[in-house]
């Protein structure tokens, strides 16, 4: 092949490889109804918990999956049930691809939440929900000093009426395990579904 023909060819390939990597970084970013949070160092990238049998979970274990992670404790009056409710709407909307989400419930209140009431509790509102505990109270305040999440134990009229403040907000992490979005209270299944799909492509 002659010299000036090669060169041509070369030239084409190089400015050929130039538009595709620039049409790569004008791909869209994702538009998030909730605060995208992608990259901050901010949040704790990973934890360690049990689940009712005991087992030691990590992020690691739902590699493949969009990890929608929420805090709070099973005799909550409002807003717990009512965000399990809405995740239990999501799963709906998602159809299939419900299946490559997980969500995950986490007790701020190991004294009450035993693993036996979170096996009942948690998946009452949909069977692929999990629910996790610290296994102590040093575990506790680890995990919820990572995500920054709030925590305070309410006095009741007796030693085991108390209630529990908490943050009413969840994580999603994208099936890489990256932290992406933080979710504010009550947006709606729609909007959080809509989200959800964003990670999942």
């Amino acid at each position: 092949m002659p010299l000036q023909k090669s060169l041509r060819l070369l030239a084409r390939v190089f400015t050929l490889s130039v538009v595709l990597i620039a049409l790569g970084a004008c791909s869209p970013k994702p538009s998030f109804k909730n605060v995208d949070i992608t990259g901050s160092s901010a949040f704790g990238k990973d934890f360690s918990l049990l689940d009712p049998d005991g087992k030691t979970r990590t992020l690691a274990d739902f590699k493949g999956k969009v990890v929608v992670m929420f805090y709070g404790y099973t005799q909550c009056p409002d807003i717990c049930p009512t965000t399990l409710t809405e995740m239990q709407q999501v799963m709906t909307i998602l159809g299939p691809q419900a299946d490559k989400v997980q969500v995950l419930f986490v007790t701020v209140d190991p004294e009450r939440d035993s693993a036996d009431i979170l096996k009942q509790y948690v998946p009452a509102f949909d069977s692929r929900f999990l629910g996790l505990r610290p296994a102590d109270q040093t575990a506790l305040e680890k995990v919820t000093k990572d995500f920054k999440i709030y925590y305070k134990k309410v006095p009741g009229s007796n030693p085991g009426s108390y209630t529990m403040d908490h943050t009413a907000g969840s994580y999603a992490f994208d099936p890489e395990g990256h932290l992406r979005l933080y979710i504010k209270h009550a947006q709606g299944s729609e909007t959080l579904a809509q989200d959800l799909k964003e990670l999942l492509k």
